[in-house]
């Protein structure tokens, strides 16, 4: 399976590049904004929702916004930003730690 370098906007798409830079997929910016990506997977908000997409763009996980602001993602995890607390979610959406953020 291929793993994610780069998704790139483009007027109206998001390409999606392997480790080598080949574009392995395209997918309409319809689907929301993407806010960030790891080497396996990405998150995109739409209206009131987070999608997870796995590397090859296909939509896994649907969770809604009231989680929190995105604040970054990494290997296998992402960070939400909930009040004054920092949540961190695997990539299948489920809830792995929680501290306070300073």
């Amino acid at each position: 399976m291929a793993t994610i370098s780069m998704i790139e906007h483009r007027s109206a798409w998001y390409d999606i590049y392997d480790e080598s830079g080949k574009k392995q997929k395209t997918l309409s910016d319809s689907i929301g904004e993407v806010l960030g990506w790891s080497s396996s997977f990405f998150i995109v908000h739409r209206h009131s929702w987070y999608d997870l997409y796995d590397a090859s763009g296909k939509k896994y996980k649907t969770i809604n916004d009231s989680i929190g602001s995105f604040v970054s993602i990494s290997g296998g995890t992402f960070i939400m930003r909930r009040s004054a607390w920092l949540d961190t979610y695997d990539n299948s959406g489920r809830k792995v730690n929680t501290r306070t953020a300073r």
